[in-house]
């Protein structure tokens, strides 16, 4: 769910597009025009804005937005679909939608911008582990010691931390460490997992870090 700031003045789009993203698991504050911007400018994930609002244009909104926050994405809804007014749309703002749109094209896009700009956290904890997701320095919470890695293990690991809670086939795993087609029977992507856990795991035999998904391959959850 993200929280998203839709500034439109026209009452029927405004209120079936909110419906619309509402439907969709997210939470809209929509606005008629850019009066109340200051109370949700530092609490929002995403702003869509109308160009033709009253008061405030919607490219003044934008740079505004920005420049509190340039990490929070921005789309222009508008009916102006000249180029300068593109061009001047995109030189702050993140995609440009023109009207009429499909309510699916407006959620794709607001669904694209969000993944691009997700908030990654400077710190995850797995199990007893606190790994660095900048520099994958991994500590032992309880120990406070730092674990190292060999250079594929180091490798393997962080593909695994790029890919949390997904199930990686043995195929995805190989080809994305090694950069190579994985053979069936080959046992290299085995022996490397089983050396990383003897490093991560607190108990190896029993492993709780890196799942083995029988028939599939592995998962590292969080």
């Amino acid at each position: 769910m993200a929280h998203i700031l839709y500034i439109e003045d026209e009452k029927e789009i405004g209120q079936w597009v909110t419906e619309d993203l509402t439907g969709r698991g997210h939470e809209v504050v929509w606005l008629t025009s850019g009066n109340e911007l200051e109370t949700y400018i530092n609490h929002i994930d995403l702003a869509i804005l109308d160009i033709m609002l009253p008061g405030l244009d919607g490219f003044s909104i934008g740079k505004r937005i920005k420049k509190a926050n340039q990490e929070t994405p921005i789309v222009m809804l508008s009916a102006r679909s000249a180029v300068e007014d593109k061009i001047e749309g995109l030189s702050f703002a993140d995609d440009y939608v023109t009207k009429p749109f499909h309510p699916d094209e407006l959620a794709a896009r607001v669904d694209a911008l969000l993944r691009r700009f997700q908030k990654k956290e400077d710190t995850i904890e797995i199990g007893h582990l606190q790994i660095d997701t900048k520099s994958l320095v991994i500590t032992n919470k309880h120990t406070a010691e730092e674990i190292l890695l060999t250079g594929k293990q180091y490798q393997l690991f962080q593909y695994f931390i790029r890919h949390l809670n997904q199930i990686l086939t043995k195929e995805q795993l190989y080809e994305g460490v090694w950069g190579e087609r994985f053979m069936e029977g080959d046992k290299t992507l085995m022996v490397h997992i089983r050396y990383l856990r003897e490093k991560i795991e607190a108990n190896p035999a029993k492993p709780t870090i890196i799942e083995t998904i029988r028939g599939i391959g592995y998962r590292v959850k969080k």
